[in-house]
Order: C-alpha cells, then structure tokens, then sequence
C-alpha cells in the first residue's frame, strides 16, 4: 500500500471537490475534457493507458504508487462516487483522442441510447478484436458513469469516436472497407455473407434500428436468422456479429 496523499479535504464545499462533482454531468465533460472513474479495477485500467490525473479516497493508505493522490472523508467520497458502486476510490481521467491503427473490424453505432448497451458493445469490440468503435452524435455518452462502468476498462484499450456516420460510411466504402447493416426489410441472412478483409458493421437504436439513410448507403444489409422473435437486445446482437466476423 502507498500513501502518497498531497492533502485532506473535509469539506464537501471545497472548490476542488465541486469541481470534480460536475463531471457527473455531461457538458462538464465536455468542457473540462475530463470525466471520473471508480473502483480499482478500472482506475489500474486508467494508470495503464496514462490517462490519470488525480486520484481520489477516503481511504487510510492508496493501493496505487501514484503521485497526484488526494485524500477526503467519507461525506466526500460519498458525494463523488455512484451509490451503485459504493466505491472508497475514484480518479479523475483525462478523455482519450485515439485513431485506429487498422480499418479491418469496425463498429458504427447509430443512435444506440442506453449506457450499459453502448458500454458493453465497446467491451465486446475489444474481446473480439475490432479495430475501432464510431458513435453517432445520438448515441450515449461514453463517459457517462453508467457506460464506464459497463466497459469494465474496456475503452482504455480501443478508439472510440463519436463522428457523423453518413460522412463516415461514405469515406469508408471509398477506401474499400466493406459496409454492413443490420436491417429485417431486404436484408440477407448473416450466415451466407461471407468475411472480407475489411468491414465495418452498423447496429442502430434499440427502437428504431440503424436510419434508412444509413441502410441505403451501406453495402449490405444483414440479419441474424432466429426462431419467435424479430429482433435481439441490440448488445446480443452485436455481440452476435462480431463473434462471427472477429479480428482472426
């Protein structure tokens, strides 16, 4: 254990803890380019990928060798962290700027509205070795503390990037990365489209599924063939679909 904290802060009122307390909304996220982690898993995920500036407990001793470390009582703590997680540590990250080294799996979510959806589509990006995920401006915030927590650290190790998807499409089939869609209306089942070498796969909004605009410029559309229902939590599906077109 290491104890390495620069002060104590008591109070809830103190000009540091609310500012750390507004990155709980969304256009202070925004405007600090900063947002909160809990727990240590994912701030060990955070220390790996450098993104930490401070981190935050109302622990006695850290379990972090870290030198931005700042200690605060209970009350304190209670304020800063979700009660989901009942977190005694927290740190406050800086937002990654990635861009994919590769363009050979991709994900492009279009209006996907809940948090733990987009949290666990990153997470499944990684587990199945996608090369980036791109979100449409409706899509949930990443940074959200409902989506962190759902990555599990999963977007410190992949680009995320919140882009116009229509551009994006159109750069993509440009550059001979092959668009796929998921759609029931003229679609074609997900076992005879065989893999390319590059591919880039849409998942749209849990009610209204990707945008006809975006169905009509995507190369192909596809569904997944299944027995009672239509459609599938849009995180099952594409989980679905990436375990079937994974980054071999």
């Amino acid at each position: 254990m290491y104890n390495y904290f620069m002060e104590k802060i008591v109070s809830k009122d103190n000009a540091r803890v609310k500012r750390w307390t507004a990155l709980k909304e969304k256009k202070e996220r925004d405007r600090s380019g900063c947002f909160l982690v809990e727990g240590e898993h994912l701030i060990q995920e955070a220390l790996t990928a450098g993104t930490v500036d401070t981190i935050i407990t109302d622990l006695e001793e850290s379990p972090f060798d870290f030198a931005e470390q700042v200690q605060v009582a209970e009350p304190v703590m209670k304020k800063l962290v979700s009660s989901v997680s009942g977190s005694h540590i927290a740190a406050v990250c800086r937002k990654l700027e990635q861009a994919p080294l590769q363009f050979r799996r991709l994900l492009l979510l279009d209006g996907i509205q809940d948090p733990g959806n987009l949290g666990t589509l990153v997470r499944t990006a990684v587990s199945f070795s996608f090369d980036a995920v791109y979100c449409s401006p409706e899509c949930a915030d990443l940074y959200n503390e409902k989506t962190v927590r759902s990555t599990q650290g999963a977007l410190f190790h992949i680009p995320v990037i919140r882009v116009d998807l229509s551009d994006l499409i159109l750069q993509l089939k440009a550059e001979g990365v092959e668009t796929v869609c998921t759609a029931l209306d003229g679609s074609r089942p997900m076992t005879v489209i065989p893999p390319s070498e590059k591919m880039a796969f849409i998942l749209g909004n849990e009610g209204s599924g990707v945008s006809k605009h975006l169905q009509e410029i995507s190369d192909v559309r596809m569904r997944i063939e299944m027995d009672g229902f239509e459609s599938l939590n849009v995180a099952v599906a594409g989980g679905i679909v990436m375990y079937q077109y994974r980054n071999r």
